[in-house]
């Protein structure tokens, strides 16, 4: 798997950590687990279960759409027509394109809350839609 190259927080001088991900049987993880190492000035080895390794994406995912609401300037905003499943809607909480039907000049987007709701609204074609995230 590949390394994910990071900062550390002391800024742009502080050298480049590198985070790497293996499954087990692998450096300090067995069969079934997952070994998360982060390499710098000093190693931290980190082993996950399945589970665990999912809730921290899950975790790391949240933050990033909340620090990315944060950066307001960054929003791309698409036609209504343009959309596409996946795109993730500006706003507090994340809300998903489930699904797209154009339906002439009508565009029917279905919509996913996280809390796992589903509504329809509908949009001129042409209509602003300010995203948070393209898929």
């Amino acid at each position: 798997m590949p390394d994910i190259r990071m900062y550390t927080p002391d800024g742009p001088a502080a050298p480049v950590e590198a985070v790497e991900v293996a499954t087990g049987p692998a450096v300090n993880a067995a069969a079934g687990q997952i070994h998360i190492g982060a390499r710098g000035s000093a190693y931290v080895p980190l082993v996950a279960t399945p589970e665990q390794a999912r809730e921290l994406a899950a975790a790391l995912l949240r933050a990033a759409d909340e620090a990315q609401a944060q950066v307001k300037d960054t929003y791309p905003t698409v036609k209504a027509g343009e959309l596409r499943r996946g795109d993730v809607r500006t706003g507090e909480r994340v809300i998903t394109v489930d699904r797209v039907r154009i339906d002439g000049d009508t565009v029917h987007v279905t919509w996913a809350s996280d809390a796992g709701r589903h509504w329809t609204q509908s949009y001129a074609t042409d209509a602003d839609i300010d995203l948070r995230r393209r898929a």
